[in-house]
């Protein structure tokens, strides 16, 4: 059987999320804007929970079409607010959508919602090399960076946490632990001794 980080646990969604997505590095704009919007849903949430509604998510969302959730108001937030395949909070739908906008904006002014989103790694995942989960951190300066920036770019439910978690879902910090099988496929390398 082989190893794997711990969190993933033995539930057959976790499993499957963490063995074939969790930590693949990602360069799409619409699959990195719905990894942000399912990452700021999830605050006080646990992933699986967000996990279970992705598929709800996507549909009541257009498929994260960011021009398309731009152009929503009032209308569509209290239709979002009635579905049950989504976590029905306010704060939440209203950051989507203004993240749409934020997203748009972004995407203009530097080309790609990818670029943009990978310079605060210098376009290449980190390689870290944890061997327990007690040791990955909550938050790092690279993800205070980039909470930072988002949010002086209108983005909301962008903290330092959730976009630590969004760095981990996207492949640009690999943090699979190193006994993990998916630590070393996705680059990991054992450090020679000093």
């Amino acid at each position: 059987m082989a190893e794997r980080c711990e969190w993933a646990g033995s539930d057959p969604l976790y499993v499957g999320y963490h063995d074939r997505e969790w930590g693949v590095p990602l360069h799409d704009d619409r699959k990195l804007f719905e990894f942000l919007i399912l990452e700021g849903a999830q605050a006080g949430l646990a992933w699986i929970t967000i996990l279970r509604k992705r598929e709800g998510y996507r549909k009541a969302f257009a498929g994260f079409d960011a021009a398309t959730l731009a152009g929503w108001g009032d209308e569509e937030v209290e239709r979002l607010l009635g579905d049950p395949g989504i976590v029905r909070n306010r704060l939440k739908v209203r950051s989507a959508i203004g993240n749409a906008r934020a997203a748009l904006d972004v995407i203009e002014k530097e080309g790609s919602l990818d670029r943009f989103l990978w310079s605060f790694v210098d376009g290449e995942p980190v390689q870290n090399t944890y061997r327990s989960l007690s040791e990955i951190p909550a938050e790092t300066e690279a993800s205070k960076a980039m909470s930072k920036e988002l949010k002086c770019r209108g983005f909301r439910f962008v903290g330092p946490t959730i976009c630590y978690a969004f760095m981990q879902a996207v492949g640009m910090v690999n943090d699979h632990v190193t006994d993990c099988f998916r630590w070393r496929e996705l680059g990991g390398r054992a450090q020679r001794a000093r």
